[in-house]
């Protein structure tokens, strides 16, 4: 076995070599690059037809003309527009004058008091506009590898493609320049294909950008780049792992969050708990859940009157014979959301197997609320929750506010509503993800527990985020460059069920103490009000 070991790596060795090889022998359009771009410039402009209405404000008692008021609409002029025109002083006068009768203004109109508007004429008009056009863009790639596990697998020496991509007609990408770990380079057409080595867990930086025959260049973008040879145990052959974390990537998804926190996940994919499985049969769970029981017997979703106390105890959970007699309906239930699960997984990126076991430890899959308390639903959101889900999420505020909100109240965003506005709209999260309504049947409303789901999945990208956030304000760093990713899901299972203050606090104790930011550390750091989360974190990632 050690022989063929042998030679298998060193005939991946050879590959590389070849590849490195035909790399350097193909240097005819591959230079040293130029200097960073500045930004696009690219406008243009349209010619665009109107027609202006002109209005006077005329005094009745001679018809003088004391104003021109010039508006772009067929309406009468608006009070806006009217004081823009025509001024304060002469506004509040017309504003705060008597009304004339229509009897004295059809027998001798000059003694009307004040002012009146009179239209006048409409001219037509073109006005010349100017328009942002779109920029160039460049796209990476892997050539020849595979997605395995949130990750990319190559059997031959990976090569990094860069896609320049032209939107204007007419024109075309020139050459796209970059750096590669500190080596320039400039290939003389649309696709650059870059031969990548071994790099250490750290990974190497690219920088790049394309120059157009605009007369301009794409914005400068960068990438981090991870590659890991190793070898498959089961076959003794090498092969590499490659991870490219970049806003401009366009092959597999990579691991939840993993771009945000500039973070790689574990060589060769993320462990089960921050996994999706393919097949949804594999999200299938079995376990006895007492509170759940003890919910479905309580709705009459379950018969128990068999056993004593009806199967339910003083504190609504199933006894064990309500448990034995829950069973069957139990089982289904916990797994009745799974497909909605695997749904809101691939909608958001948040790992499928991760929202089933925060389901389970929050609710034990009960979609309701958490023993007469403020945490509601599936995943026990509250209004700090819904804050969050918001303010760290603002695709999902985008697509809820107008559930809520009529108009352009949407527009500009969470933190431009008013207090009684923020207030009002997390409200209706929390009441969206509560199933629980006495006028439905067995008091359960489940298109509203199907449709909770997804909220939950929103509201962990949004923790995902806030997480990011805090770790950096309280280092200064990005987060990947601390810790690892697996801890920083830990993180932001703290932020998510105890609050960015517990995790803000551990942080700062655990810098303070001058150790190194790992997830041991930081759950030895919590206050005593938020040392119970360190069983939850460990339950749902354990």
């Amino acid at each position: 076995m050690e022989k063929n070991k042998g030679k298998t790596k060193v005939g991946g060795i050879f590959l590389f070599l070849l590849s490195s090889l035909f790399a350097l022998l193909n240097t005819e359009s591959v230079f040293a690059a130029p200097e960073p771009p500045s930004e696009p410039d690219r406008f243009t402009s349209i010619i665009v037809e109107y027609t202006n209405y002109e209005w006077w404000l005329l005094q009745w008692e001679d018809s003088e003309v004391v104003c021109e008021i010039t508006i772009e609409h067929e309406d009468q002029p608006t009070l806006d527009e009217v004081y823009v025109d025509c001024g304060e002083a002469l506004y509040n006068a017309w504003i705060e004058q008597e009304a004339c009768s229509p009897e004295i203004i059809n027998r001798k109109p000059t003694e009307c008091p004040g002012y009146y508007l009179h239209y006048s004429s409409s001219t037509p008009k073109e006005r010349e506009i100017a328009l942002a056009l779109p920029p160039s863009v460049v796209w990476i790639t892997l050539e020849d590898c595979f997605a395995e596990n949130r990750t990319n697998r190559c059997a031959l020496p990976p090569m990094l493609a860069l896609h320049g991509d032209e939107p204007l007609a007419g024109e075309k990408i020139l050459r796209i320049n970059g750096e590669l770990d500190g080596e320039s380079f400039s290939c003389d057409a649309a696709l650059c294909e870059l031969p990548l080595s071994e790099t250490d867990e750290e990974g190497i930086t690219l920088t790049f950008w394309a120059d157009s025959s605009y007369g301009d260049s794409s914005h400068l973008f960068d990438a981090h780049i991870r590659v890991i040879y190793v070898e498959d145990e089961d076959t003794d052959e090498y092969f590499w792992y490659v991870d490219v974390l970049s806003s401009q990537w366009r092959g597999e998804e990579n691991a939840s969050c993993a771009e945000s926190w500039d973070s790689f996940p574990p060589v060769g994919g993320v462990p089960e708990w921050l996994s999706t499985p393919e097949d949804i049969a594999d999200l299938e769970s079995d376990l006895p859940y007492n509170y759940l029981a003890g919910n479905l017997i309580s709705r009459k979703i379950v018969d128990a009157s068999h056993c004593a106390d009806f199967g339910v105890d003083s504190y609504g959970q199933a006894t064990p014979c309500g448990l034995d007699a829950a069973e069957p309906a139990m089982l289904e239930w916990q797994n009745r959301f799974d497909a909605l699960i695997m749904k809101a997984a691939e909608e958001t990126s948040v790992p499928a197997t991760l929202i089933k076991r925060l389901f389970a430890r929050e609710s034990q899959f009960w979609p309701g609320v958490f023993n007469a308390g403020d945490d509601v639903g599936l995943g026990q959101l509250t209004e700090n929750g819904a804050d969050i889900a918001f303010l760290w999420n603002p695709i999902f505020f985008e697509e809820f506010c107008p559930l809520v909100f009529e108009g352009d109240e949407c527009d500009n965003g969470y933190l431009n509503l008013n207090d009684a506005q923020q207030e009002r709209i997390r409200g209706a999260l929390v009441y969206s993800v509560n199933a629980l309504r006495d006028d439905a049947p067995l008091g359960l409303d489940l298109a509203q527990a199907d449709y909770s789901v997804s909220v939950f999945a929103n509201t962990l990208l949004g923790s995902c985020e806030q997480t990011g956030t805090v770790v950096f304000n309280n280092t200064a760093q990005s987060p990947g460059a601390l810790t690892s990713y697996e801890d920083l899901w830990k993180f932001t299972l703290v932020n998510y069920n105890a609050g960015a203050g517990c995790l803000s606090l551990a942080l700062g104790e655990t810098i303070g103490n001058n150790q190194e930011i790992n997830w041991e550390n930081l759950s030895s750091n919590l206050t005593v009000v938020c040392m119970g989360v360190k069983d939850y974190v460990e339950d749902i990632s354990e």
